[in-house]
């Protein structure tokens, strides 16, 4: 649906192009508009879950997905950050009940989501990424969206061993802002520079674009590896068989090079697929 509308919005721009002088530039502008008002109105919004376990590559491939769908991939930390920040009546439920050392309710992040796709940006659909976790959020979930007309259309599960993932976490770095995820053997930075003893200088892990520095998560730790992991098969796998009857749900081999993940991706995403 979103590809589509990429490609009716492209061509009436290159209409306006040759247009331009000949008939001015209103005509095309209201018709793009248009476009986008019914696709949005009466089109299936994309509803994309984006599954794998920790080191997968999902900090990889979602920016590449969301610039590919033109819709936002969207991360409940950064949202119930945004609903406290923004003060929203859901947010102040939120932050009371970690004021206080509790742990947000499943009601509470769905509300929070709820408010979230209201926005503008969500219009012709949204990436999840770390929601749901557990079966009964995916059932509250699918409430949520079938109050409003709306479902999942696409799971996408990145499958890569546990032996694996060891390597790949513990030479993960990441830049807070934007999410966007470096390693130091397969993805390194640009300007990375290694010490005496074959390891990064901290000071020389740099964000691509903006040339900040990045960080390492506290849980990028083989320990916390194993603990995380058992979280992942025990409770979030089970979403996959809850969704696989609706024909919806696509497995892609992470352990392989990124173009081939990428072209399995593509692939997943086609609404043949």
């Amino acid at each position: 649906v979103t590809a589509g509308l990429s490609l009716a919005v492209a061509t009436l721009q290159q209409r306006e192009e040759k247009t331009h002088n000949l008939f001015g530039g209103n005509k095309v502008e209201k018709a793009v508009k248009a476009t986008e008002e019914k696709f949005g109105t009466y089109w299936p919004r994309n509803i994309l879950i984006l599954f794998g376990p920790p080191g997968a590559g999902k900090g990889t491939h979602g920016p590449k997905i969301e610039d590919l769908l033109g819709i936002p991939q969207l991360s409940t930390g950064d949202m119930l950050r945004a609903a406290v920040s923004q003060g929203t009546e859901v947010g102040k439920k939120a932050e009371a009940i970690m004021k206080a050392g509790g742990l947000v309710s499943d009601e509470i992040v769905i509300g929070i989501i709820r408010d979230r796709i209201q926005e503008p940006d969500c219009k012709f659909g949204f990436i999840l990424d770390g929601f749901p976790r557990t079966l009964a959020q995916a059932k509250a979930l699918d409430r949520m969206l079938a109050s409003e007309g709306a479902r999942v259309t696409k799971v996408i599960e990145l499958e890569v061993p546990d032996s694996v993932l060891e390597e790949r976490i513990t030479g993960r770095w990441i830049h807070k802002d934007s999410g966007r995820s470096y390693h130091v053997k397969y993805a390194p930075p640009k300007s990375m520079k290694l010490g005496a003893d074959g390891k990064p200088l901290p000071e020389t892990m740099k964000d691509d674009q903006t040339g900040e520095l990045l960080m390492q998560r506290k849980d990028d730790t083989a320990d916390a590896l194993i603990k995380r992991l058992k979280g992942y098969h025990g409770e979030t796998v089970p979403i996959l068989d809850h969704y696989r009857p609706d024909g919806i749900v696509r497995a892609v081999n992470a352990n392989q090079k990124m173009d081939q993940v990428w072209s399995e991706i593509l692939a997943a995403l086609q609404r043949k697929a």
